[in-house]
């Protein structure tokens, strides 16, 4: 199924502070485009007068020029929660910009929205029958038209037509239903040449290529293209901005249990390609997914299959890179407390019920060995924790932050946009780290999913796994 960053997810959620404002963003963007965005925003903090929303581009000229913005609606029931929509007109790295008014001052944010068309939406039969009546009808009524334009327009009022009249109606008829059939066909195949052309130019995300020599990966990133050599479009390294101080950000999580996970960090080789020695992994079958940045702010989680035979690599973790052994999903739900293999525990504050489509800020603590919460807390990879939302039947895969779910570098672009400074680098190096991480996130459909947490403490990286069954 083609889609961009964060498979099978095409919601953004963000929760930003900006000055003493907390806004919780919620921006469902179009599977079509041209495409209507559907934004939902409940405040906290300081009281909201009014909040205005602005389409604008995320790089570029057109980023310096924002439209006139748009009004959101509060809710009669909740003063709290506002409501709105904007058209996104093209495809590409898209920002909406917050212009928010209250008692404590006037400010502004910025959320990067990553626009694409990934579906074609079929018309219903109800509209279709009722449209090919109505195309009927105009195509009988044109016909009846030239016929009795010739058969009767220059008779004088009261006069019928005689017989050469009626047979050069009939001729004039059959010339306008043949001209009138051809035009139905022309317009048809106009349609589907421009059904096609649309087709073509949905978004459908970069190749990623994994190959093993010896216990070293190499991973390629391209487009296929009939246009070059050999029909591959490599990706060079210059195209993609760092995430984290990292190119690609790379889970891989054995099939079909996941009952091993790797959060691993590929580095640049050269001009193009990544590649990375293997720490040691259980033997299998394990999905790949690759999430990168293009320059222009674009997310994309590139998905392959990597097969890892017995005995590959006695290799260690990378200083950044993380590891969970969990029990395989046949063994059941894993339960709101997850036992680390350093003594460490990590509990999720789990809802009784979770819903599809349903915006929540999923809460994890960790506790130390005593049971209490960890007080060496470090930040990991530059926040308080990363966290992966997996579906088991892998159509669903999400990489967030504690900020939210866009993409860092996306994030500061959008900033640097509105603020005029690349303010958002993510969390100040000499914040304390708290043991308790949220992340804003809604799951997309119901099923079973697997949810992984990363935290850092002592110098140790450790992964937390979680279960949700989605209604």
């Amino acid at each position: 199924m083609p889609a961009w960053a964060h498979i099978g997810n095409k919601d953004v959620f963000e929760q930003v502070t900006v000055g003493p404002y907390t806004l919780f963003i919620t921006i469902r963007t179009p599977t079509v485009i041209p495409g209507v965005a559907v934004i939902e925003v409940r405040s906290s903090g300081a009281p909201i007068d009014s909040l205005t929303i602005t389409p604008l581009l995320l790089t570029g000229e057109a980023s310096k020029h924002p439209p006139t913005p748009d009004a959101m609606k509060r809710s009669k029931d909740d003063p709290q929660f506002f409501t709105g929509s904007l058209w996104l007109m093209g495809t590409g790295s898209w920002q909406v910009r917050f212009g928010i008014d209250g008692a404590a001052g006037k400010e502004a944010t910025s959320v990067p929205v990553a626009a694409a068309a990934t579906t074609i939406l079929k018309m219903q039969r109800p509209m279709g029958l009722m449209l090919g009546a109505l195309g009927l009808l105009l195509v009988v009524g044109l016909v009846g038209i030239v016929a009795a334009a010739v058969r009767e327009a220059r008779l004088v009022p009261g006069v019928a037509p005689n017989e050469v009249r009626r047979k050069r109606a009939l001729v004039a008829g059959a010339v306008a239903l043949v001209l009138a059939c051809f035009a139905v066909y022309w317009g048809g195949r106009w349609w589907n040449v421009e059904a096609a052309d649309y087709a073509a130019d949905m978004h459908r995300n970069s190749e990623l290529k994994p190959t093993l020599e010896g216990d070293r990966l190499n991973l390629r990133l391209g487009d296929p293209d009939a246009d070059e050599p050999g029909g591959w479009l490599e990706v060079k390294n210059s195209d993609m901005l760092l995430d984290h101080g990292h190119l690609m950000h790379l889970y891989a999580i054995r099939e079909p249990e996941m009952d091993a996970v790797f959060h691993l960090h590929p580095e640049a080789v050269g001009k193009r390609g990544l590649a990375m020695t293997l720490p040691e992994m259980p033997a299998g079958t394990y999905k790949l997914y690759g999430d990168v940045v293009f320059l222009n702010g674009f997310p994309e989680t590139e998905t392959a299959e990597l097969t890892v035979p017995e005995g590959l690599s006695k290799g260690a973790l990378g200083a950044e890179d993380a590891e969970a052994m969990p029990a395989g999903l046949s063994k059941g739900d894993l339960g709101a407390v997850y036992r680390l293999p350093d003594g460490y525990s990590m509990v999720w504050d789990k809802p009784a019920t979770i819903t599809a489509n349903t915006p929540y800020a999923f809460r994890f603590t960790l506790l130390d060995a005593s049971g209490k919460p960890a007080g060496d807390m470090q930040p990991y990879l530059g926040m308080a924790g990363h966290a992966a939302f997996v579906k088991t039947d892998w159509t669903t895969f999400a990489h967030t932050h504690p900020e939210g779910s866009a993409a860092m570098p996306a994030v500061m672009l959008a900033d640097a946009s509105t603020n005029g400074a690349n303010s958002m680098a993510g969390m100040d190096m000499g914040e304390a780290v708290k043991p308790v991480v949220e992340f804003p996130y809604g799951f997309p459909a119901a099923g079973r999913y697997r949810v992984f947490v990363q935290m850092k403490h002592g110098g140790t990286v450790v992964t937390g796994v979680f279960d949700a069954e989605v209604k």
